[in-house]
């Protein structure tokens, strides 16, 4: 791959998903790409950046974003963003909420659905205490490919061993040949769109609850800014938000402030 083509790369990336590439990857584009250009039979990746380039391309364009975007994900993935929901965040907001019994969460990085599906287990497991209320539960993901699978609830032996609780699996999941699909009860808890972080995004109701984890880390500075301030206009006053391990909002945005007590958690600074 010349410079140029990579260079062109990069910048296509970067505007369309907020893909920072340091000039050291072009190794990793090769290798994400290269199936690309088998699946709409293009020669090489040379031929594929004259088509990019031309912009009449767009279930290329779609391909080359979803090749590169990282999917990496399982059930209850690190374990304490999920005993702050039942520990912390739902005792705070059924008292908070009392009043109108209703409580909106966003994932604004689903991938395959296993976050979102963690936590509408949680809910599940909490339904004595949220008799009577509404729980919407959204699930986004720049990745159109990642969602179809999400929305069919269907993983591998290995996905449902990693990180799902054994009482969980038992309780919400069918097998179906080699494969476990997660119950239609679970499945209807949670709706999947399609939706682009870099992108202006709106949503009718303000939430109260927003993970959005291990997808910053992918962003430069001033994309992750401008992302954080964004969510931070569709969170509640009194909202919380998860980010990974990693991420933080220290030195990025003044509207958000590191939870005094709890890791990965933030709230609307005061």
């Amino acid at each position: 791959m010349s410079y140029f083509d990579f260079e062109f790369l990069r910048s296509f990336l970067r505007q369309r998903s907020g893909l920072a590439l340091s000039p050291d990857k072009k190794y990793l584009l090769e290798s994400r790409l290269a199936p690309v250009c088998r699946q709409h039979g293009i020669d090489n990746l040379a031929n594929m950046v004259l088509l990019l380039r031309g912009g009449r391309c767009p279930d290329l364009e779609r391909d080359v974003v979803e090749a590169m975007t990282t999917n990496e994900t399982f059930f209850f993935r690190d374990k304490l963003p999920f005993d702050l929901f039942s520990e912390v965040l739902l005792p705070r907001y059924l008292a908070a909420r009392a009043s109108t019994r209703r409580l909106r969460i966003w994932c604004a990085a689903a991938s395959t659905g296993q976050e979102p599906y963690s936590i509408a287990m949680l809910i599940d497991d909490a339904q004595a205490k949220l008799a009577g209320w509404r729980v919407d539960i959204l699930a986004t993901d720049i990745s159109t490919a990642v969602l179809e699978k999400a929305r069919a609830g269907v993983y591998n032996q290995f996905e449902v061993q990693r990180g799902l609780p054994e009482r969980f699996r038992q309780k919400h999941f069918t097998r179906i040949g080699d494969q476990w699909q997660i119950s239609s009860a679970i499945r209807s808890m949670v709706e999947f769109r399609q939706l682009n972080l870099i992108q202006p995004f709106c949503h009718t109701e303000p939430f109260d609850i927003i993970y959005c984890r291990n997808v910053l880390i992918y962003f430069d500075r001033p994309t992750k800014a401008d992302v954080l301030r964004r969510l931070s206009s569709v969170l509640q006053p009194d909202g919380s938000m998860i980010l990974g391990a990693s991420e933080t909002v220290v030195g990025l945005v003044e509207g958000l402030a590191p939870d005094a007590v709890h890791r990965y958690l933030y709230g609307k600074a005061t």
